[in-house]
């Protein structure tokens, strides 16, 4: 290699080395290759904590849509909130936030690898989460039909100048997509972590 001080080739000055230093690209190593691959176990668990994060954005929505409701009972008058007439809520609207409190177990579940938690979690939220939102969904039903199909919309609830129905199927598509990917990647990690205990014990 040619040096500043020492003698050249001809041609040269001996300042192009730092180019015939260069690694030839097809005998670089890209980066993707050094990553370890990930395992499904790893993959399930991450997935279901971002159910997990949407089911709780969900949640703090419906608390906002309560909380017009919460302040009556607490006999607490907000005057902007009272303009808004908020439609009243419907008791399957509690039991489906109550339910939301419920992902606070799975969380716990995921970070000590516990099977009897997250199979409690998997039982709260079919029945606290996925049934409410099949019950909304039976109740919207006909006046959501209406919206769609008659020409006089008069009978149907109307908020802020849409229809209740609708909003509401908005919401309800949403959370039944988070539940059923949430019950899908729980039950993969219940799976996974009984087979892991059998084999201890054998």
């Amino acid at each position: 290699m040619a040096s500043k001080r020492g003698p050249t080739v001809e041609g040269t000055d001996g300042t192009d080395f730092v180019h015939r230093e260069r690694v030839a690209t097809h005998y670089q190593i890209s980066e993707w290759t050094l990553k370890k691959p990930v395992s499904p176990h790893v993959l399930n668990k991450s997935r279901l904590r971002k159910c997990i994060f949407c089911h709780l954005l969900l949640a703090l929505l419906m608390l906002t849509k309560l909380m017009p409701d919460i302040f009556d009972r607490l006999d607490i008058f907000i005057l902007e909130i009272e303009e808004l007439e908020v439609p009243v809520p419907h008791k399957w609207e509690y039991i489906w936030l109550l339910g939301s409190i419920a992902s606070f177990l799975g969380l716990s579940a995921i970070k000590k690898n516990r099977s009897i938690l997250l199979q409690v979690y998997f039982v709260l939220i079919n029945l606290l989460s996925t049934v409410p939102v099949l019950l909304a969904t039976m109740i919207n039903f006909s006046e959501f039909w209406t919206f769609c199909t008659a020409d006089d919309v008069d009978k149907v609830a109307m908020w802020q100048g849409y229809p209740v129905s609708g909003l509401w199927y908005i919401f309800l598509l949403l959370a039944m997509q988070v539940h059923v990917f949430t019950l899908l990647f729980a039950w993969r990690l219940i799976v996974v972590w009984k087979d892991r205990s059998t084999k201890k014990q054998q």
